[in-house]
């Protein structure tokens, strides 16, 4: 038995959970998701809490519902909080600016480079070198991050390139004469 899975999901004050059938829909003060379930398992709802449940004892529905505990948490979390990435540039003239729903990006290259960002997430540049990506969507905030960081990856001998604010980059030692 999954240990996640067991724990129960408490819903804030202000977000809605509505099960019909095999599809769960959380509304929330920042928006809307919503997600087909597997037969596998089963979400019931006591008021405040969810509680997930595998459907029955097959090994696929013991590997399912931790699973599908934490995607329904984390839907919980983004439509009353959110999910953000920061990104950070390091690199001479390395540099970011967000226009709408495109992020322009300057990495050294000959060309400058531009993203288009997918719809439901957001980007701002506070500073020219710092990235902060948004949205309600986890897994979609941590794709554009991922596709960001990968125009330009921080190099091992100078740590130049496109990182993770939190992400430390082990810098190696240049050959010797």
């Amino acid at each position: 038995m999954s240990r996640v899975g067991k724990n129960p999901i408490s819903i804030p004050s202000g977000t809605q959970v509505t099960l019909s059938g095999n599809k769960i829909q959380v509304k929330g003060s920042l928006g809307v998701l919503s997600r087909d379930l597997s037969d596998q398992v089963k979400v019931s709802q006591d008021g405040e809490v969810l509680r997930v449940e595998p459907a029955n004892e097959s090994q696929a529905a013991r590997a399912l519902f931790g699973t599908t505990r934490a995607l329904i948490a984390n839907m919980v979390t983004g439509v009353s909080a959110g999910f953000e990435k920061k990104l950070t540039l390091v690199g001479v003239g390395y540099r970011a600016q967000s226009q709408g729903d495109k992020l322009n990006l300057s990495l050294g290259f000959s060309h400058p480079v531009v993203h288009q960002l997918p719809e439901g997430v957001k980007a701002e540049t506070p500073q020219q070198t710092e990235i902060l990506i948004k949205g309600i969507d986890k897994q979609m905030v941590g794709q554009v991050a991922a596709d960001v960081r990968n125009y330009r990856p921080p190099e091992p001998y100078k740590g130049k390139g496109v990182r993770y604010a939190d992400e430390r980059v082990v810098i190696k030692e240049t050959k010797k004469k």
